[in-house]
Order: C-alpha cells, then structure tokens, then sequence
C-alpha cells in the first residue's frame, strides 16, 4: 500500500517506489507539519528525526513553549494570524469581522482509489489499484467547520494530487476569501522557477528566474487562465537540466482565475500554494454548504525536466482526457479560417474539401462565419442559426456533402459569447456580464454571456443542439476569444458578487459536460483566441487545444517547445498554414511548416486548392507520413534536446515505448557562413539496439546518445560537389526516422 500511518505518532507516508511524503500532526495544536517531499525513502516507525525545532526569536502559540510560533514551522495548509506571518493557504471572514481560523485534527481515512471531484474536472483511475487517497479531516469548533484534505499518489506514477473541501456544520454564514488547492513549505530556496508566460500569438514561452526572497507569482484575474501564463510552474535545482537533476511541477486542473506563488522567508522557506486567486474571490459558505477546490497535480522527477513532462504527458492523456477519443488517434483535419475568413460560401468550402480529400485529409472544419448575418467580427455571436446566403442546404446539407466525399464534419462555436445585433441580446440584455450604471467594455466587438445562470447555459444548449442534432458534426471547435470585464452577475446577491468568476467557469464545464453526454463521440478542440485557455481543467473535456493563433512555424517552435513542459503532442493543436505567414509575414517552406506541425494534431489551414500539382503532390505525402507515424506521435515519450529560447537551432524527439522507433525533428531559423561543426545527441534510445535512419546507414543507440548525429557531411576528395551544392537558406528543417534492426 503506497500510504503508511504511524498511528501513535500521527505520521503520513505518501509513498511509491520513485516519490516519498510525509506529515505529521502537532502533538500541541494539532496542525499538520510536513516533513518531506522528495525521492523516495524507507519507512520507519517514526520519523521523528526530520523535526526542526530550535528556539528563535518569534512569537509563540503557548505560554511557556518557545518553539511553537507557526512562523518557523513547515506546514501543510496554513491559516493567518496565529504566529505565522507569511501568506495562507485559505482565509475565513465571519459575520463578525474575525479572519482567525483554527484548523485543528480530527480523522484520517485511506481510501482505495480516488474519488471524483463534484462539477470539476479531475484526474481519475480506471481501477482502484492504480491510486491510493488519504483524507485528513480538521475541525474549527469556533466556526463550526470541517476542512478535508485529501491526497491521491498513484502506484506507478510520480504524481500526487491534492484538494480541500470547507463544509459549513454550523447555523452561521460566513465567507471564503482564500482557498488554495494546496500548499507545500518546502526546507530552502536552491530552485529556479520555470514557468510559461507570452501574450496573443506568443503563447507558451519559457521563462526561468531564481527565487529570491519575498513573493514571486503567477496568475489570472481575467476569467480564464490566459494568454499571459498557464496554470503550471517548476521548481528546479539550479544545476537541473533537461535530462538530470531534481524538479518539482505543479499544474492546476483548472480553466479559470489562478494563483500560483512561492513565499520565501528570511529563513531560506519556500511556501508553495497554488489555486484559485484569491483577488475578487469571495464565496458564501452558508449554514450546510460546502466549497470544493480545483485540483493540483504535483509531480517529482529526479531525471530533469524531461522527465517532469513525460510523467505529465502520461498522465494527462490517460488519465485526464476521457471518453471516446481518449485512446485513439485523431483525425487530419482542414480549417478554411485562414483560407477565406468570412468570405465563403457552400461551393468554395465544398471545393475545399473536395481537394483536401483528394489528399488524405479526413476532417474538414468550417470556422467562423455560418451563422446569423456573420460578414465580420461585429455581429451574429449568440444566434447560431445557419445563415442562409451563405448555405442555402444549412449546416445538415453541407456536413452531409462533405460526409458523402468520405470525410468527416467540423463546426466552429464560441458558445459564451453574445454581440448586440442579436435576437439573444434584444430579447435577454441583463444576460450579459456586466456592472449596472457602468459602461460595459467590449473585446472584439463581443461581450460575455453570464453563465453563472442556468438558464443561460441551457439556451446556448438548446441552440447547440439543434444544429448538432440535425447535422453530422464529428468535431466542434470551441472558441472564446475574450475574457471578462465589470464582472458582475444580476442573478447573484450582492453578498455573492465574489462568486461570479467561479461560477462562471463552473457553468462552462456544465455545458461541456451536458454536450460531451449526449454526443460522447464528438471531438472537441478547446479555443481561446488561441491559447488562452490551453489548461488540465479544459483536457478534461476537450481533448485537444488550438495551442496558438501564430501558425507561423518559427513561432511555433517556442510555442510547441514551452507548451511540451507540461501537455502531451496529443493536446497541442498544430496546423500547416498559408505563407506569407499571417501573423508574421515569414516565408517557410512547405516542408518545414509540417515538419513543426507533425509534432502535435496536426492538419492544414490554408486554401489548398490554390496550391501548385507539385505542392498538392507534397501535401498528399505529407499526409500519408503523419498517418503511418501519429500513433507513434501520440503514444512515445516526448524529449526537448535543445531550446529555441537558447539556441539558433530547436531539437526535439519522440521514441516509442519498446524503443524500436523514433522521429527527431531539427530546425534552424537562420542560415550562418562558416559556422562550425554540430552533432544533435539523441536520449531515450536503447544502448545496444542498431538504428537505421532514414532507410541509410545504422547506428547504435550508444553512439546516438553518447556522440549524436553529426549533421556535417564528409567531402573528402569531393569538394566540386560542396562548392556545387545548393545553400538550404533560412527556416531548415529535418526529419530523421529511426527503426531498430536489432
């Protein structure tokens, strides 16, 4: 069993054979004091050894006991006010005014398994000896409130999951201000933290800086997890690589406001928590409610960051992603965005598809623009009725056109959005997200439906399903492309206005949920203006994000390489698009825009009929390569070898499990003179195997990894075929293909 309790001492230990963590109860005030998170240790029958308790100056709980200030103790979920000065991991306000809470012991259970999460997305098992959790029960007898703490470590994984639950057992109200999904006081402060940051267009970029003392943050108030950073950090030993040395991640299952912060104290103490931002936060715990926490997952690698990622790969493609598409490779799709925009009609995107069938393409995706009067991005959001100029055959005629050229069917949403011009804003105007007697801010012409109402979420359905219902629709791309503002719901009290963000996201998922059971084996891609809301909380219900709006594959490559830190190639929507580039003007080559692309869904997003013989020739091969190599793709371990954010030139690989096969992909943005020779070493392989790559000469997978691939060719005695060689120019890519023959 991977969770041991020493009983007589109150001790925890969370364990399987890569990852220990241990807790213990105070013996005087019953709080729980963390003890150690790291490689896997033996169990003992106490581990009264770890305890640090000398005497500082400070202030104490108990007359007489100099070492019972909570500043100096390491805990687990901390309040505010009694001794510990440093940030909380959840605040309490009664009626009264009071903000001390006092979270005492009361039980503990271990459960086999792992329980669901109630209206949030969670990590799961398929069988209970996958995962062992413990639940750790305090009690405030003041507030009349019980606080449950819960732990899952799976068997085989070096992951830990954690959550709180606050239920109100008493008759008086009171408010949540603050409620972490976790908190960690780590024993030093010898970590860089990795963490994702960028805006529109430039999503997923890596920055790393060194902690230092005080705050250091991560967060979204905007009402989605946003462009500007993603729901996940690292914490990695300043000698951490991508293939060695210590690192601790954290990902939030969870689509809305977070906060992510490290507290370090003049004592070297890192205090990590992570959850829902508290800013604007503020739910009403009346008499028999209760308040559940998103999810963080936790994971330990001692093999770098590579080994941080695949553990999160893994996890989150089988055990977070669900349902029909789950386990099977996805479809090559076709997008007309960036081939007509809003200018279409049934013969171009049925022309469209017509070529792109002729390729190998299996999924055609009509964007925006189908509905209502949509001739641009000013009108027509929330009437998702066909608009009949642009097809005459609605949306059932077109899908079934396209099913008849046996391909697949997709249809564009951004179901949480309403623009004035509309039956839905005229008829219901307080649906809107908005402040009364305050001016109500647009994005994109467009303004956000309050989905903290039910009955909001059930007319969007209702209109959802009506299309869905009469149509063949195999894949819906949902869209939300902005985030809110004068947040403020004329449904709720003014007691409850904290509440709408939460809500908000809650009633998203709802309408999720409600689509994904009625049609289970619906792909959903998650949008948000590209990635602005690629986060766990959204794998659970759409098991593909489009990664970023620049499908320039330059950017692409630091947008794929910091998105890789923590979702699996399964995830990452990634297209071939038109050039010049849209976002940027860059002229790639055909067979470098694929070559980043294949390294994720992969599909095309141009107007392919417009292509030359030659190109459609090289887009049909294109296709037949992805569809020999997604499984491989889908299912391998992923290895970042080299950094776009460091380096001129990207490395990466993917090497299935039984190490007979992999694909590396190397990209070189800009051409140098001279320059002096490079060798790509390879990981993941097996040492004693011999590899063929691309079909010529074969190597061993000791000399891959140990000397590398060296990319310089041998023109001895031939130096009128160097002079004579052709200069591949800027944006090189290439692929190399790796079978094992022994």
């Amino acid at each position: 069993m991977p969770i041991q309790v020493n009983e007589e001492q109150l001790e925890f230990h969370l364990y399987n054979d890569n990852v220990s963590y241990i807790f213990r109860v105070l013996e005087k005030s019953h709080q729980l004091e963390h003890l150690y998170y790291g490689k896997r240790i033996h169990h003992r029958k106490s581990f009264a050894h770890l305890i640090e308790r000398e005497i500082r100056p400070s202030t104490n709980m108990f007359e007489g006991d100099h070492t019972s200030s909570m500043e100096h103790i390491k805990q687990e979920y901390p309040s505010y006010g009694s001794t510990d000065f440093r940030y909380p991991a959840h605040t309490i306000l009664r009626q009264d005014g009071s903000h001390i809470t006092d979270f005492t012991y009361d039980s503990f259970r271990v459960i086999n398994g792992k329980k669901p999460l109630t209206d949030l997305p969670a990590t799961y098992v398929e069988n209970e000896d996958e995962a062992d959790t413990l639940e750790i029960e305090l009690v405030d007898d003041i507030l009349q409130c019980r606080l449950i703490l819960s732990y899952t470590i799976y068997q085989n994984r070096n992951v830990i999951t954690r959550h709180a639950k606050f239920i109100n057992e008493g008759l008086e109200s009171y408010y949540l201000d603050q409620a972490m999904s976790m908190n960690i006081d780590l024993p030093d402060d010898q970590f860089d933290m990795l963490h994702l940051q960028g805006a529109w267009a430039r999503e997923g970029h890596v920055e790393t800086k060194r902690l230092s003392k005080g705050i250091q943050s991560i967060y979204s108030n905007r009402g989605g997890s946003s462009h500007v950073f993603n729901p996940f950090f690292a914490l990695k030993r300043w000698n951490t690589d991508e293939n060695q040395g210590e690192v601790y991640g954290f990902s939030l299952v969870y689509s809305g406001n977070f906060l992510a912060q490290i507290e370090v104290d003049t004592y070297n103490v890192s205090r990590v928590n992570m959850g829902i931002n508290p800013y604007r936060f503020k739910w009403k715990l009346a008499s028999g409610g209760s308040f559940q926490t998103p999810e963080c997952v936790m994971v330990y690698s001692d093999q770098g960051l590579n080994g941080m990622s695949q553990t999160f790969h893994k996890l989150y493609r089988e055990r977070l992603v669900r349902g029909y598409w789950r386990d099977k490779v996805r479809p090559i799709l076709i997008n007309n965005w960036e081939a007509t925009y809003f200018d279409f009609n049934e013969e171009k995107v049925l022309n469209i598809a017509k070529t792109a069938q002729e390729l190998g393409i299996e999924l055609f995706v009509l964007d925006d623009g189908w509905f209502g009067k949509r001739d641009d991005d000013t009108s027509s959001l929330g009437d998702w009725f066909e608009y009949e100029e642009k097809l005459p055959n609605g949306i059932d005629g077109l899908s079934e056109k396209v099913e008849a050229l046996d391909m697949r069917f997709g249809l564009w949403f951004e179901p949480e959005m309403v623009c004035k011009d509309t039956k839905l804003f005229e008829k219901h105007p307080d649906w809107i997200i908005s402040t009364p007697e305050r001016r109500a801010s647009h994005g994109r012409n467009q303004f956000v439906l309050d989905f903290t109402r039910t009955e909001v979420v059930d007319y969007i359905f209702d209109l959802m399903d009506k299309i869905i219902s009469k149509s063949n629709i195999s894949y819906i791309k949902w869209d939300m492309n902005r985030h809110i503002t004068e947040a403020f719901s004329q449904n709720l009290p003014a007691d409850q206005q904290g509440e709408v963000f939460h809500r908000y996201i809650l009633g998203v998922y709802d309408l999720y949920e409600r689509l994904i059971k009625k049609y289970p084996e619906i792909l959903f891609e998650s949008c948000a203006g590209g990635g602005a809301r690629f986060d766990p909380g959204m794998l659970y219900y759409a098991p593909q994000t489009w990664t970023s709006d620049d499908t320039d594959a330059v950017e692409r490559l630091k947008i794929q390489y910091g998105t890789s830190m923590v979702y699996p190639l399964s995830a990452i929507g990634s297209h071939v698009s038109a050039i010049p580039n849209h976002q940027v003007g860059r002229l790639a080559s055909l067979d470098t825009r694929a070559a980043v692309a294949y390294f994720g869904t992969f599909g095309y997003e141009l107007d392919i009929t417009q292509l030359t013989e030659e190109e459609k020739q090289k887009v049909k091969e294109q296709v037949a390569f992805f569809k020999e190599k997604r499984s491989l793709i889908r299912d391998g371990e992923f290895y970042r070898l080299s950094s776009p954010f460091e380096y001129n030139e990207t490395t990466w690989m993917v090497v299935n499990e039984e190490k007979s096969e992999a694909i590396v992909g190397y990209y070189k943005v800009l051409a140098k003179p001279n320059e002096a020779y490079n060798r790509i070493k390879l990981t993941g392989l097996d040492p004693e195997k011999l590899y063929e790559i691309n079909g010529e000469n074969s190597y061993y997978g000791s000399e891959l990894m140990n000397v590398g691939i060296v990319l310089a060719g041998n023109f001895i005695d031939r130096a009128d075929e160097y002079w004579g060689q052709e200069h591949p120019g800027d944006y090189q890519s290439r692929l190399f293909i790796l079978k094992a023959l022994s």
